[in-house]
Parts: C-alpha cells; structure tokens; sequence
C-alpha cells in the first residue's frame, strides 16, 4: 500500500473509532446482566475492565420521602451504629421496619426495574380475600393452562385434574407455579380483569413503581416495579392469615394425577425462598417468616423478605445482584437484616412506608384516633392496648427455619395505619409424616 493510501485510512480509522466505541456501549450498557455476572466492556490490552452496568435515572419518585428518589445509597448513621455491609451489588434494595414504617436504609429504592416473581406478592394480595373457601375445588382445563410463558416454574397442575382453592395458592407461594396463578387467573374471570385488578390494587397501595402485564412476573415489556413497592406489597400482604400462612410454608403435600380405583397419591413441594429452607451454602435465616423470590432471564434474582428478632420486625428487598456468589441474593438480603437489626435505633430513618389510600381513622381504646386500613379479606384491629402475645421459638419441620405465626396477633402502628403483625412462633410446615418426594424440573423463575 502507498505512503498516500496508508494515511488516508489512518485518517478514516482516526474518524470513526469515536463512534464505534459509543455504539458498543450503548448497545452493551443496556443489555440485562446474568445472574452471578456483572457485565464490562474490554477496553485494550493490559487496561482494566470497565463496569458497564445500567444506571438509575437522576430523578425517581419520591413516595415515602426525598431521599429515597435519589440515586445512590442512602443512610443516616447515628452513634454506634454499625457501617453497611461492604458486600453489596443489588442494583436496588431497602431495608425497613415493617411496624414503624422507618426505612433504615436504601439503595436505589425507587428505581423500576423487572421484579419477576416477587410480583406474585401483589397477586395473592389482590385475590386472596376472593376464594376464602380454601376447599372449595376447581378442575383444570385446557384453557386454564392457556399461555403459560415458555420455560415458566410450574408445581405440576395436569389438566383433567381437580384441586382445591388451597393446592392452588401453596403452588404459587411454594413453587412459585406460573400454572397455578394461571389457574386462579382464570378462576378470576380471566387475564384482563386480573391485571386491571392488580395494578388498581397497587395504586390503592401507593406502588406507584409498579405496573402489571403479567400476574406471575414472567418477563413482559413495561411489566416494573420496585424495591420499595415490593416492600409496601408484602408488607399490606402479611397483614392476612393466609397470606402469612402460606409464605412461611417450607414444604407441603401436593396433589398428583388422580388414578381410578386408587388413592390419590400426593407428592412433596418444597418452598424456593431459600433464606426460609436453606440450601447448600446457605442457611436457613434464623427468625425469618417469608416472603418470596424470584428470577427471569431479564429481572435476574429478586427477594422480599420479612423476619423478627427480639420483638423486632424488618423488611427487606433485594434486586438483581450483579455478585458472583452463589445465592448472592439471599445473602445479600442476610446481610440486610443483620444490618438493620444491629442499627434498629441507632440510625436516623431516610424515608417511611406509606399507608394505603383507604387508610381512615379508628378510634383508640385509650382516646384519639389512628388511621387503619379495612381492605377485604384484612384482619380487625383487636380492641386491645399492646401485644396480646409474646413471641415464642419454633423450628420448622426438620429444623429448617422459624416461620411467622398465623394463629393470634399484636396491635401495631404501621406508618399511620393500624395492621396486625403475629407474633406467636409455631412449628412450620404442618404434619410432620414424611411426604413422597418428586424431583422438579429445572425452574427457570426461581433462584436454583
């Protein structure tokens, strides 16, 4: 090549090297992260890797205070109080008091992103106080099944097959079935009805983040919510028995496929929310009372927790950590609440949990009014001043954790509005006879 021609394409190579590089990361900064991974970009030979993971935007909502629609971590130390966990890669989380509403500390609370199946919360929130009767039956149908996303958790439902209102609702807290909420979908006059159900619901409970296509979380273009509407959902969630019931559930017998002249055999199912069951690596978090987690290609891992110690009840989300540990996001959420539980009164609160829209005042037994929400299905404020029970260890079946109690109640102020928290700690997981166990296919919707 001439002298002349080599510098005319040094020329050109000089021009466009600038926009080649903007392209790339552009298109890479907006790719999902893997679970475990965290995405970079190779610059040259012998330079260091740069994190090209999305940013939150400057300006987010401001629903339960100004810090929290703020980028960035936020949290007010006060004296003794301890430093957060250095190992922490959740794109979003937030820690809270799940009676005082006081949101400890924060992370990116406001930011929308995927939630994948922790958006069952709002589900089961939403149509719970719709099938009280849990005996009542149901056989499937082929239309039932109808549209269950490819790769989707499923607990198992055949068609052809009868369950009850209680079968359906252990499938999508324990196994987190996408079968199953597909069922109680259409047991609930059908998919538009439900979702316009849910997101009414979720602006009834100020989640403002948050915005259903789809009521088992599967990935859907503008499906969102957020690490603090997540935590406004479970915690409206586990003011109902059932929904409290079900989410500290370890394990359960389900229904297998109904044979003529025999006994419906059932087989076991065991609850993903490893924090509650434990798993290689990862212990079952002591006190721990739910709530569920999630996971799809494009949300990553997803978790909303609740536990208690020593009369204390937080809350915490976790979203998408770009960790390579394994189960990052349990333990990333452990590291939360041991956190929030050695902070509880030594940190200035950055924000609070709002109350339902429906929250009005009800009158106290010593005089002045509270505000409460009388949502169906919810539980009455009992005419009582301070806990009517102590707290009281259990383990669950085979030792593996401490479920939240479903059976009594406390009398607690939540952010303005009155809501029951259970105190009284009972063993989980119902019977102890063994139960057949079925080994599950792959589940692409939970953290493995």
């Amino acid at each position: 090549m001439s002298a002349s021609n080599r510098a005319a394409w040094a020329v050109t190579a000089a021009l466009l090297l600038p926009f080649s590089f903007a392209a790339a990361g552009t298109a890479h900064a907006d790719e999902p992260v893997k679970p475990g991974a965290t995405a970079t970009a190779e610059k040259t030979e012998g330079t260091e890797k740069k994190d090209e993971q999305p940013k939150p935007p400057p300006n987010m909502s401001s629903v339960g205070g100004a810090l929290l629609g703020l980028p960035g971590t936020q949290v007010k130390l006060g004296p003794g109080a301890p430093v957060l966990p250095k190992e922490l890669s959740a794109r979003s989380w937030i820690v809270a008091d799940a009676e005082s509403g006081a949101v400890l500390a924060a992370h990116n609370a406001h930011w929308r992103l995927a939630p994948a199946s922790t958006l069952k919360m709002l589900f089961a929130d939403t149509l719970l106080p719709k099938f009280p009767d849990k005996t009542r039956t149901h056989l499937v149908t082929s239309a039932d099944l109808a549209g269950v996303g490819a790769g989707s958790s499923l607990v198992g439902i055949k068609e052809k097959q009868s369950y009850t209102v209680r079968d359906l609702w252990l499938g999508v807290f324990l196994r987190s079935g996408n079968d199953a909420v597909h069922v109680l979908t259409q047991m609930n006059q059908g998919l538009t009805k439900t979702v316009s159900e849910m997101n009414a619901h979720a602006a009834e409970l100020q989640a403002l983040d948050t915005h259903v296509k789809t009521p088992d979380g599967y990935d859907a273009p503008g499906q969102v919510s957020s690490a603090y509407d997540l935590t406004l959902i479970a915690r409206n969630g586990m003011q109902k028995a059932d929904f409290r019931e079900y989410a500290a559930i370890p394990r359960a017998a389900f229904p297998g496929e109904a044979k003529p002249g025999k006994k419906r055999e059932t087989f076991e199912i065991q609850n993903t929310n490893r924090l509650l069951t434990g798993d290689f690596g990862i212990a079952p978090y002591q006190g721990i009372a739910g709530v569920k987690n999630g996971y799809t290609t494009h949300a990553g891992n997803t978790f909303t927790g609740v536990a208690e110690r020593n009369g204390r009840v937080l809350l915490v989300t976790v979203m998408n950590p770009s960790s390579k540990e394994q189960h990052a996001v349990y333990k990333e959420a452990a590291r939360l609440l041991d956190w929030g539980f050695a902070a509880s009164g030594k940190v200035t609160p950055v924000g609070e949990l709002v109350p339902p829209k429906n929250a009005r005042p009800v009158a106290r037994p010593s005089g002045g009014t509270e505000t409460g929400a009388a949502a169906p299905g919810e539980e009455k404020r009992p005419e009582t001043d301070g806990p009517a029970a102590a707290a009281a260890a259990g383990k669950g079946a085979g030792g593996i954790g401490i479920a939240l109690a479903v059976a009594g109640g406390v009398l607690v102020l939540l952010a303005g509005a009155v809501f029951l928290v259970n105190r009284r700690w009972p063993a989980a997981g119902g019977s102890g006879r063994r139960l057949r166990s079925r080994t599950a296919a792959p589940d692409p919707d939970v953290n493995p």
